[in-house]
């Protein structure tokens, strides 16, 4: 069956009240109907669809389609009046036998328009400043560079702990060095100045420090030629069953005029009564609260503090109640707490061990707050202390800010 042409409602802008365009509808074949007729040897040419740009032609139907899904045109090629071309029905166009759509009126051409619409990606001539950022960009570095920094901080803080702790370590284990203090005393006689007493003190025997740190210990201060050597307490740290052995290089201390020791707290750990024994048979000679007249001067030793538990703690008036108090007095006593009873008695010198001067922290800051002296030469009235760091270590065999020291006491008199 052939179609029938509807034409299309709109009108010139110019007034003529000639018809604007023509839409032919699409011929369409129907149960194998037969094509159109051919156009006349005088009918102008089909027309074909003109671009856009040149503001004459019909706009394809595809690109109707898109504003909004209405179609604005009716076909894209048809033929026109009187072409009677066969065309195919297109997407968007009316069914065969439907009137097709008005199309909008161009004011100055009288050609059917499509409206397009706008564009749907970036707008090409919009500045690269106003782009927004494709998704997916990377962020910032900032925290990689963060993270590098602190873990290079940490490494480098953790090897300074470990040089520092590893030196400490090595400084015990080499053994203790010298140190020698002048000490002057009012009542030492001219004839006594310059008289050295080699103070040694903690040195912990023990399962790490043993035989061989005993010896570095005894050849250290035979090096020094005293005139008396003074053990002021915490030997060992252990009996005298399994340290007796590692204690045995102490029988090769000399001295002129003698070695001598007081016990110290730890001894009260390990056994005292049978250490005393020990160092009276290794040729030292033990003051349980006594005293000895050397040449120039008095020289006592009082028991630790620690003993009173077991009924043999320190007795001053037993060492020092009935002694020629014209004459100077140094004591041996193991903790500097034992300064304030010394100072009762008239005591000139008291020599001390046990705070380890600190060893390391936070035992610097216990020590500081348990004892009167940490370390090194103080007075206290008319009687001066002085505490030595100790050859040793007790817990970790460690030392950090407080290097061990055997001390050479120089004594000197105000006479000279």
């Amino acid at each position: 069956m052939p179609a029938t042409a509807v034409p299309a409602s709109g009108t010139r802008a110019d007034g003529g009240g000639a018809t604007a365009s023509e839409a032919p509808a699409a011929a369409s074949q129907r149960d194998g109907g037969a094509d159109a007729p051919a156009p006349a040897p005088d009918a102008p040419a089909p027309a074909t669809a003109a671009p856009r740009a040149n503001g004459s032609g019909t706009a394809p139907a595809s690109e109707a389609g898109d504003a909004g899904g209405a179609s604005a045109s009716g076909t894209a090629a048809g033929s026109r009046a009187g072409g009677g071309a066969t065309q195919a029905s297109a997407p968007g166009q009316p069914a065969p036998g439907q009137p097709a759509p008005a199309l909008a009126s161009q004011p100055d051409r009288g050609a059917a328009a499509t409206v397009l619409p706008p564009p749907s990606g970036p707008d090409p001539d919009a500045s690269p400043e106003a782009s927004p950022e494709p998704a997916g960009t990377a962020a910032p570095a900032g925290p990689s560079r963060r993270l590098f920094v602190s873990r290079v901080v940490a490494g480098a803080a953790a090897a300074a702990a470990v040089g520092t702790v590893g030196y400490g370590t090595y400084g015990v284990l080499r053994g203790p060095k010298v140190k020698r203090v002048t000490v002057p005393l009012a009542k030492l006689p001219r004839a006594a100045h310059g008289y050295r007493i080699a103070v040694v003190s903690d040195v912990h025997l023990g399962p790490v420090l043993g035989r061989g740190f005993a010896q570095k210990v005894v050849d250290t201060i035979n090096s020094t030629q005293p005139d008396l050597i003074a053990v002021v307490g915490d030997l060992v740290d252990g009996s005298v069953k399994d340290l007796g052995p590692a204690a045995a290089p102490l029988a090769q201390l000399r001295a002129r005029h003698g070695s001598y020791f007081v016990t110290g707290n730890h001894e009260y750990f390990s056994g005292a009564e049978q250490w005393v024994e020990e160092v009276r048979r290794l040729g030292i000679d033990p003051l349980e609260n006594a005293r000895r007249e050397m040449p120039y001067f008095d020289l006592a030793g009082v028991n630790d503090v620690a003993g009173e538990e077991e009924g043999q703690g320190p007795d001053f008036a037993k060492a020092l109640g009935d002694r020629d108090t014209a004459r100077a007095c140094v004591l041996l006593a193991h903790q500097p707490v034992q300064i304030h009873d010394a100072v009762e008695h008239g005591v000139d010198l008291q020599l001390s061990g046990h705070t380890h001067g600190g060893q390391l922290w936070p035992g610097n800051l216990i020590a500081s707050g348990a004892n009167p002296t940490l370390a090194g030469l103080d007075r206290y009235g008319d009687t001066q202390l002085y505490v030595s760091r100790g050859a040793g270590a007790w817990g970790p065999p460690t030392r950090v800010g407080a290097p061990s020291d055997i001390t050479l006491i120089e004594l000197a008199s105000r006479r000279a």
